[in-house]
């Protein structure tokens, strides 16, 4: 049974930093794509931030590029955002995704997902 299980959301000010973490567990790891998306109160899921199997390419939507960091660790089976200079319109309940293919993950056909995390960011 696959699992996806992220950790690390909370509450923070405007401008502050969290880093959010999703272990899995039930699939070979360093065989599929892994992603962060968001869903805001009242808005549709949006994607975040994907990684490719090696961790050797990122991709990263413009509203959070510069800001946001995805990363890897294929030892671990897990995936990480480093998220800084959060602003409000950053709250959402954060999700982990898994996908054989990059180009699906990044257009929201995930292949597998997490239950979510809460950030919540005041100003």
């Amino acid at each position: 049974q696959v699992q996806l299980v992220e950790s690390g959301g909370g509450l923070v000010q405007a401008g502050g930093s969290l880093r959010l973490s999703c272990v899995t567990s039930g699939l070979t790891f360093s065989h599929y794509n892994m992603g962060w998306f968001r869903q805001a109160p009242g808005k549709e899921r949006e994607f975040v931030a994907a990684i490719v199997q090696s961790g050797l390419g990122t991709t990263y939507a413009d509203s959070v590029k510069g800001r946001f960091t995805i990363s890897r660790d294929n030892s671990k089976n897990t995936v990480a955002l480093q998220m800084d200079s959060l602003k409000p319109d950053d709250t959402a309940v954060y999700y982990c995704a898994a996908d054989l293919s990059f180009a699906s993950m990044t257009a929201g056909g995930v292949d597998y997902w997490g239950k979510g995390t809460l950030v919540t960011v005041s100003s």
